[in-house]
């Protein structure tokens, strides 16, 4: 492992979630899918806290310090959003906004939207790029009205991302460590 590696932490949807969540996605036929370079259902998660490069060591024993004693949180995502260029499910939970203030780099200071990309539009000409965002908006608008199944985050996963080894993939990411919640008996 590199002495330095892009980090961050999210909550990572269990199996059951992510197969509610592709039967919902399958069940839409929205026109300028092609625009569109869709993540991998591997690879969904909810960010939490962006560290940038760092060594991973560190980081984690921050992430453990932090999240001592904070606890699981029922989760669920619901709803559809978008950031330019960039189409997302919403992420309800009482407990979430507490989790990541507390996953949060001390350097950042925005609002935290806690999401779950599905999409990244293309880049390409202004035309394309019109087109993505065209089929972006068809695709928020098709799932306003999802709710997904809810769950118990029962940890924290700093996660590393690598760039990909093969053009208009995307990153790869990897587990670096797992920070376990507290879970009421």
């Amino acid at each position: 492992m590199p002495d330095r590696v892009k980090l961050f932490s999210a909550v990572v949807p269990p199996p059951e979630v992510v197969t509610a969540l592709r039967r919902e996605l399958r069940s839409h036929r929205v026109e300028g899918d092609s625009a569109l370079r869709w993540t991998a259902a591997a690879q969904w998660h909810v960010t939490l806290g962006f560290y940038g490069h760092e060594p991973p060591e560190p980081r984690s024993r921050w992430l453990r310090e932090r999240l001592s004693g904070q606890a699981a949180t029922e989760v669920r995502l619901a709803g559809a959003g978008s950031f330019r260029g960039v189409l997302w499910l919403g992420v309800r939970g009482e407990g979430l906004a507490a989790l990541a203030e507390a996953a949060r780099p001390e350097c950042r200071d925005r609002p935290y939207v806690g999401h779950l990309t599905l999409a990244l539009a293309r880049r390409g000409t202004h035309r394309e790029d019109r087109a993505a965002q065209a089929a972006i908006e068809r695709w928020r608008r098709s799932l306003t009205a999802f709710a997904g199944p809810a769950w118990t985050a029962r940890e924290v996963v700093l996660l590393r991302s690598d760039p990909a080894g093969e053009p208009g993939v995307g990153p790869r990411y990897g587990v670096v460590d797992r920070v376990g919640l507290d879970v009421p008996r």
